[in-house]
């Protein structure tokens, strides 16, 4: 693409006052400023030839592979001309809805080799996979008076996903012996069923614990040391529909449904079970194989950064058999979900028990802590209480649900959207010391 630069427009607009006058004073002179505007055109067609030409630059970008939501990156893109070149020219990068570029344009200039290098700071405003689409890149000829631009359109991606890092600080705080919430997240001795070793009784073991046989024969308390039981199947299948969508403390419920899911997969893959990630609106959208090792944890990553916010209703039938027929071995199957009255949640419910049959079922609810403000809040006025009494039968009605879940047999894992994901590690611990999985 080829345009004018300010240059160009300011001395063609310079001839117009000395055409007008001289029109004014000797009619006949009018075609100097025909003139003036040929000339001025003849001038930006040589600026264009002596500039360098489009094809002889060589433009690449590198980006990373994946953002986290509230972490900026960096992109690079890198200039080069094969022959003559221009000392220095400006770049911009487009970028969907996700991702917001600073800044908008930035000059660079170019070596002594012809080349040079733009870092633009990359801002992640949504997750899901962000789109480079474009990359422009301009020049001005020798004489200033015309713009030479080439556009390569791009099909580069990266995922944007949830605030990985803060899932990472929230797993090596979990997994230190003094646990904020008084609780062992990776205890690989003494926590599990499977046999381990026989060592000497000490202050603190389980009494349940001593081999009294051992004891016996070695006129000394003995006891049996367990080790955690690994390579179990942990299925997190993520209902990303309609009501997941909508806002929860100022984030979609789909959005921490996902941290959730990610600090329990971190956490399983580091005690050494396989973890399985499925997402389902109306259909079934996304479905890993069991993934193991943590190494295993940024291939999760970037397929939860493509689970998409959507406007469809969630389906459970297509969604829960889907995942049902796909697995072929008792797993625990963590279900995070929403509902709005048991209307809609009857379904569910009874998807959720055929799954009951073979696996072990944990239901992710979150507590609605708007609702539970109104309720407790003081009334003022009538609207104050219509809304109370409505923010009451909302909250019951999903106790009825959750309550009919528990007596089928599903663990509940209810807790604030702050502290869900502890909540759920705490309840997987558990499930794993009482040998469920």
């Amino acid at each position: 693409m080829i345009y004018p630069t300010r240059r160009a427009v300011a001395v063609m607009a310079a001839g117009a006052p000395v055409a007008l006058v001289a029109a004014l004073a000797a009619p006949h002179l009018w075609v100097i400023g025909a003139a003036w505007v040929l000339a001025t055109a003849g001038l930006v067609l040589a600026d264009v030839w002596l500039a360098p030409s489009p094809r002889g630059l060589r433009l690449s970008l590198t980006a990373p592979g994946a953002l986290g939501m509230g972490a900026p990156g960096e992109a690079v893109v890198e200039a080069a001309f094969r022959g003559p070149r221009s000392p220095k020219l400006q770049v911009a990068l487009g970028a969907d809805a996700r991702l917001g570029v600073e800044p908008a344009r930035q000059t660079l200039r170019l070596g002594a080799e012809g080349d040079g290098r733009a870092r633009m700071r990359l801002i992640p405003r949504r997750r899901g996979q962000a789109v480079f689409e474009r990359l422009w890149a301009r020049w001005r000829g020798p004489l200033g008076l015309a713009w030479v631009q080439r556009t390569d359109t791009l099909d580069q991606r990266t995922a944007i996903t949830p605030d990985v890092q803060g899932v990472k600080d929230e797993a090596l705080r979990m997994f230190t012996r003094d646990a904020p919430f008084g609780m062992k997240a990776q205890i690989d001795t003494g926590e599990g069923s499977d046999f381990n070793a026989l060592k000497e009784f000490q202050t603190g073991m389980d009494l349940r614990s001593i081999d009294w046989k051992q004891s016996a024969r070695h006129a000394k308390l003995i006891g049996r040391e367990y080790r955690t039981e690994r390579n179990h199947h942990v299925v997190l299948a993520i209902d990303s529909g309609r009501l997941m969508c909508s806002p929860l403390g100022g984030a979609p419920r789909v959005d921490r449904a996902i941290n959730a899911a990610l600090l329990l997969a971190f956490v399983s893959l580091k005690l050494g079970d396989r973890v399985r990630l499925f997402a389902f609106d109306a259909k079934p959208r996304i479905s890993s194989g069991a993934a193991a090792g943590a190494q295993a944890f940024p291939l999760l990553q970037r397929l939860a950064a493509s689970i998409d916010y959507t406007a469809e209703e969630t389906n459970f039938t297509l969604g829960l058999n889907t995942l049902s027929g796909q697995l072929d071995r008792r797993a625990l199957v963590v279900v995070f979900t929403d509902f709005a009255d048991p209307t809609s949640a009857e379904l569910m419910i009874e998807n959720v028990a055929r799954l009951l049959r073979t696996h072990l079922v944990m239901f992710v609810a979150f507590r609605d802590e708007e609702l539970e403000r109104i309720v407790d809040a003081a009334p003022e006025t009538p609207e104050d209480v219509s809304r109370a009494v409505i923010a009451a039968s909302l909250l019951k009605q999903r106790e009825l649900v959750v309550s009919r879940l528990q007596r089928l047999g599903a663990w509940i894992v209810e807790a604030p959207a702050g502290r869900l994901g502890v909540e759920l590690v705490n309840s997987y611990l558990a499930a794993k010391r009482r040998d469920l999985l």
